[in-house]
């Protein structure tokens, strides 16, 4: 999708869309405009402007104009939801040129909330041209705005054109990097392999300029990487692990924040002899959410070339049954040299983040290090599907993540990860135990067992992604994936420089 940036006064327009809160209705502005075009006025009168409203109506110098309300005092999430519900619920209707008229909502008269407004909408707009049918033979409509010709000319007034530009820019390339994987969070797990994350990793580091190493199981053995190898065990499909390095083009010997990403990356779960339930275990898909999640924010923020030298790790392999799989009792080696007695093996997204938490600390020693991990139902039980749990000893931390998490819509919630709760996790065979065994505080021991690998980092976050990377989103029939993550620590990123 192409995107341009004009003045409204230099020309008409065929179709238009115009951004209104309700109190916008009544703004001078916009009175002369519908006067200027002989909108209606008991129509418009009945227009609320509520979120997710529309208004279809045809102008005396403009073929049709819609008014698509987005609520009183909108955020970033309710923006991107209009603006996406709008395009999926009018697919027909649109066409490969649309136009967003920026000029008569309130919202324009201010530069920070204009980027906003900007930024969310345009999102919105590229998320709204995603086909989840990815292995349908028939039957498939591209979304007029998916077409290469496809171009959104937004019109601003001359103040906020370079600031609206930018916005414009970051909001499509935010967009079209949750798309890709979106892709990857819903393919099933005989698609998206631990190799096809590697190969995904690999073609978008030499797309974007970022440095990308995939390690074979050759490698993954003789690095010593035995929680991982362990995991894999059961597998038809060989393990990868997936290491990414960014630093700004033209960085020099400029100090840069550190940050290390680890990103869970069981491609399926199926909980292994501890296995799970039949009823929802198609959806085991998605316990690679954390996994795009780090993928995604590589590639955003070499796209947005961030003065951030950043390093996501991605420890990939599915979860399956086999003869040779490991067995609740087992005790296994990790990469950092502390043993592990396995309780469950369904509790296998914590033993391959170990070992990826701990390979990131020694070889790359980050400044701050984050994992993320679709990791615990216990985190669902706790927040639903509003929000991700999140741990650290750092309150510092937990701030700016909230705080990012807030801004984008794609929210966070701290737990407790006090040292009460360490004994949850004492093995009388080995260093530690992969499982509580206890009906309670799941994602709380959970985060402690990650902990155990992180060497006391400093700064160190854990996120449980388990109830947001993969629902019910109102664009499909089925739970499906979010695109969550990318945004957050993105943003994050940013608010560092």
């Amino acid at each position: 999708m192409k995107i341009k940036i004009k003045h409204p006064a230099k020309t008409t327009w065929p179709l238009v869309i115009i951004p209104m809160m309700p109190r916008d209705l009544a703004s001078a502005n916009f009175k002369n405009f519908s006067k200027k075009e002989d909108l209606p006025k008991k129509i418009i009168s009945s227009f609320s402007a509520k979120k997710a409203t529309c208004l279809l109506l045809a102008g005396s110098q403009t073929e049709q104009i819609i008014l698509v309300g987005i609520g009183e005092d909108p955020t970033y999430k309710d923006i991107l939801f209009v603006f996406r519900k709008f395009a999926v619920d009018h697919k027909k209707q649109l066409n490969t040129k649309l136009t967003l008229h920026l000029s008569f909502t309130s919202m324009a008269k201010n530069a920070q909330k204009i980027t906003l407004l900007t930024a969310a909408a345009v999102n919105g707009l590229q998320l709204s041209t995603y086909d989840i049918g990815l292995y349908k033979t028939h039957d498939k409509i591209v979304h007029p705005l998916a077409k290469s010709t496809s171009t959104l000319t937004i019109l601003v007034d001359k103040t906020f054109q370079n600031e609206v530009e930018d916005a414009a820019l970051e909001g499509a390339a935010k967009g079209s990097t949750q798309l890709s994987i979106m892709d990857l969070v819903n393919a099933p797990g005989n698609k998206a392999i631990p190799e096809v994350l590697g190969q995904w990793a690999i073609n978008s580091g030499k797309r974007f300029g970022y440095k990308t190493t995939v390690f074979s199981k050759k490698k993954i053995t003789s690095t010593g990487l035995h929680a991982l190898l362990a995991v894999n065990r059961g597998s038809e499909y060989m393990p990868a692990f997936v290491v990414m390095e960014y630093k700004p083009k033209n960085a020099g010997k400029k100090k840069l924040p550190k940050v290390g990403l680890v990103g869970k990356g069981v491609t399926f779960d199926t909980g292994g002899i501890s296995i799970k339930g039949h009823q929802n275990m198609h959806y085991m898909k998605s316990d690679m959410g954390g996994a795009a999640a780090v993928l995604g924010t590589m590639e955003l923020t070499a796209k947005l070339q961030l003065p951030v030298h950043l390093i996501g790790i991605v420890p990939a392999t599915d979860n399956c049954v086999d003869a040779t799989a490991i067995k609740p009792g087992d005790v296994i080696n990790s990469y950092s040299g502390k043993t592990i007695e396995i309780i469950d093996t369904d509790a296998e997204g914590r033993l391959i983040l170990a070992d990826g938490l701990a390979y990131l600390n020694k070889k790359f020693n980050p400044e701050i290090m984050l994992d993320l991990a679709t990791l615990t139902g216990s985190s669902v039980r706790t927040f639903g599907y509003q929000c991700g749990a999140a741990f650290s000893k750092n309150e510092q931390l937990i701030a700016q993540l909230t705080a990012a998490g807030d801004a984008t819509g794609e929210r966070i919630w701290p737990l407790p990860l006090w040292d009460d709760y360490q004994n949850h996790m004492d093995s009388d065979v080995a260093d530690i135990k992969n499982f509580s065994g206890r009906p309670v505080a799941g994602a709380i021991s959970a985060a402690k067992f990650l902990e155990f690998f992180t060497n006391k980092h400093p700064q160190w976050a854990h996120l449980d992604i388990a109830g947001v990377a993969f629902g019910d989103t109102g664009f499909s029939k089925q739970k499906s994936a979010t695109g969550y993550g990318v945004g957050l620590l993105v943003e994050f990123l940013k608010n560092l420089v």
